[in-house]
């Protein structure tokens, strides 16, 4: 078994939880994908969402990830991430796809290091924001981000009784009235990553930034991944301004700057969703301010101008 690790950048933005990763069995059709037996390297434990592992084929270092056994909870479409991984692959956007499970238990992908982006300066945005519009140059795939359909299926997910649904329910009203001007603003769908946080930014040996973890991927507002990006990673307003000026090539104007607003709210309040999903299955341990310091930023997001 590994141990117990802190989480750094968990999925959706949340904090406050652990897990324990313990030891993978290596795959029993592992000869599908590998004409060497694997042999395993080490956990790789900071995902939340999933198990993840370093193999060794011979001389060939492969990720291999074991799929959430609460997927369906946390309403994610294996068929569609496989589809979005197989264009990000194509296009060199993402650590190559080696093998899908057909029954989606699990994928491999090559490992490329775990060398994160950091935000750090006006050249580091300006490499992120080339990679946010190229994934969004990406072709269609067979799944869209419908957040009314996301949100309730968060709340079915949840024990009805959660400890924080009544806390949530005074800002559910605001929250549904950005999500209302969100759609109303929407200028088309692109085939979107939903999930790019540090973790998920990976620096490839030739210096060429990747995303990884494509499982939230659909088509959905791309104003939705900038969102993901400054509010998940904390981006300062001087920031925010600098990745909408990179991504857009042009000024942001008022309807840029109000349309990025709006799609923050949403991201944090999925956030929210999403942690009170992992609560209620018990999925792993969860500390007893988590779940207040989401619900605060939320209502700080929500009581805030835009930039």
């Amino acid at each position: 078994m590994a141990a117990v690790v802190p989480a750094t950048e968990p999925v959706n933005g949340t904090v406050g939880y652990r897990m324990t990763a313990p030891a993978a069995p290596i795959p029993e059709d592992w000869q599908l994908w590998s004409t060497l037996t694997p042999t395993l390297i080490r956990p790789l434990t900071k995902g939340l969402t999933n198990r993840s592992f370093l193999l060794l084929c011979g001389s060939r270092e492969l990720v291999l990830r074991v799929n959430s056994p609460i997927g369906t909870e946390l309403d994610l479409d294996r068929r569609a991430e496989e589809q979005a991984l197989r264009l990000a692959t194509d296009a060199g956007l993402s650590a190559p796809l080696v093998y899908c499970d057909p029954e989606y238990r699990y994928l491999v992908t090559e490992y490329l290091g775990e060398r994160r982006w950091h935000l750090s300066n006006r050249a580091s945005i300006a490499q992120l924001a080339t990679l946010l519009r190229d994934i969004h140059k990406l072709p269609t795939i067979d799944a869209r981000l419908d957040i009314n359909a996301k949100v309730s299926s968060y709340w079915q997910s949840m024990a009805p009784a959660t400890a924080f649904t009544d806390t949530l329910g005074t800002a559910e009203q605001q929250v549904q009235q950005h999500i209302d001007s969100a759609l109303a603003l929407a200028s088309g769908d692109v085939l979107t990553h939903n999930d790019l946080l540090t973790d998920n930014l990976i620096v490839a040996p030739g210096g060429r930034l990747l995303a990884i973890d494509w499982e939230y991927a659909g088509m959905g507002d791309p104003f939705h991944d900038l969102a993901v990006v400054t509010e998940g990673l904390s981006f300062t307003p001087t920031q925010q301004q600098s990745l909408l000026l990179e991504y857009l090539q042009r000024a942001p104007s008022k309807r840029d700057v109000q349309r990025l607003h709006h799609w923050q709210v949403i991201y944090r309040y999925l956030c929210v969703l999403w942690y009170g999903v992992q609560a209620a299955n018990n999925t792993s341990f969860c500390e007893s301010t988590a779940v207040t310091t989401q619900l605060g930023r939320l209502k700080q997001i929500i009581s805030q101008r835009p930039i």
